[in-house]
């Protein structure tokens, strides 16, 4: 048993370290990008909603706006899932520009975190950036 354990650690740190030297991009921003995705990801149902009611007000917020928030969640709640089980290697159409095609370790979903600059609200995360 415990042979199998160090098998299986030395297999994985291996891997980790060729996937490091053979290509560009970082795995370790991709299993952070992962982390956050997945420990924030029912962030996206407000923040859907407040966009809603931005462009389209109260009523389409409540309906299509939650709507649109539950599928992002999902969607970013599973692309997390991925990207800490696959960090160590990079994945097809995951490059750093988005205009590229390819493998790499760049971000699945757009924006690349749940929160961001729009929807920094109280400046919290992004302080040197001023709040619309």
């Amino acid at each position: 048993m415990r042979k199998s354990v160090r098998f299986l650690c030395l297999v994985v740190a291996v891997l980790l370290l060729s996937s490091l030297s053979a290509s560009a991009g970082d795995p370790f921003r991709k299993l952070g990008r992962g982390i956050v995705n997945v420990g924030f990801g029912a962030l996206e149902i407000p923040f859907k909603i407040y966009d809603v009611n931005k462009e389209d007000g109260g009523l389409a917020a409540v309906t299509y706006g939650s709507l649109k928030g539950i599928g992002y969640f999902v969607a970013r709640e599973v692309v997390g899932v991925i990207e800490i089980a696959t960090f160590p290697m990079p994945l097809p159409g995951s490059t750093d520009s988005p205009s590229d095609s390819g493998w790499g370790y760049g971000p699945w979903m757009e924006p690349e975190f749940v929160v961001g600059p729009d929807h920094d609200i109280y400046n919290i995360v992004y302080q040197d950036l001023p709040v619309d």
